[in-house]
C-alpha cells in the first residue's frame, strides 16, 4: 500500500492515543482533542501511516490538509472566541505528522509564551469532555458551533 494514500488500517502515535480524545474524522485527517482544559487545542493528524513531515504529502493532499487546518482555526476561534490561533507541526516527541491547532486568549496560563512545557496538563472531567466533543463534532461538521 502507498504510504500516501488514506490508510485503511490508519493507526495513531501511541502518545497521541493517551493525550487525546477523538472528535471526528474529516477527508483528510483525523480531528482530536488535547486532555488539557486549560487551552482549547485541536490536533488533526493526516490519515496515512508512516508520515513524518508536511512536505511528505502530495501538493493536492497538502493543499486538503491545510484546508481542515483553516476550517478548524475558524471553528476555534467562532467556539471560543480566541484571540490568536497557533498553528503548529513540530513532531519532535512524536514524529507522526500531526498539526497543533490552539486557540489562545490573552488570560491563557502560558500567554504569550508557547503552550509547551508550562504547567501540568489539566485533563478534562467525562462530562466536560463530552459536553466539548459533542460541540466540536457539530461546529467541524458544519462549520459552526452548536448553540
Amino acid at each position: 500500500m502507498d504510504k500516501k494514500t488514506l490508510s485503511e488500517t490508519f493507526e495513531l502515535h501511541p502518545r497521541l492515543t493517551a493525550d487525546t480524545l477523538v472528535v471526528t474524522d474529516l477527508p483528510q485527517c483525523r480531528v482530536l482533542l488535547m486532555n488539557d482544559s486549560r487551552y482549547p487545542w485541536l490536533i488533526l493528524v493526516p490519515r496515512h501511516n508512516e508520515l513524518r513531515e508536511l512536505h511528505d504529502l502530495a501538493p493536492t493532499e497538502l493543499a486538503a490538509v491545510m484546508e481542515e487546518v483553516r476550517k478548524v482555526s475558524e471553528v476555534l476561534v467562532q467556539a471560543f472566541g480566541a484571540f490568536k490561533i497557533n498553528v503548529a507541526a513540530l513532531g519532535n516527541m512524536v514524529p507522526q505528522l500531526h498539526i497543533h491547532v490552539i486557540a489562545r486568549s490573552q488570560s491563557d496560563p502560558a500567554w504569550p509564551g508557547p503552550v509547551w512545557g508550562v504547567g501540568a496538563p489539566l485533563a478534562y472531567s467525562d462530562e466536560a469532555s463530552s459536553v466539548l466533543l459533542l460541540k466540536l463534532e457539530a461546529a467541524i461538521g458544519n462549520g459552526k458551533p452548536s448553540t
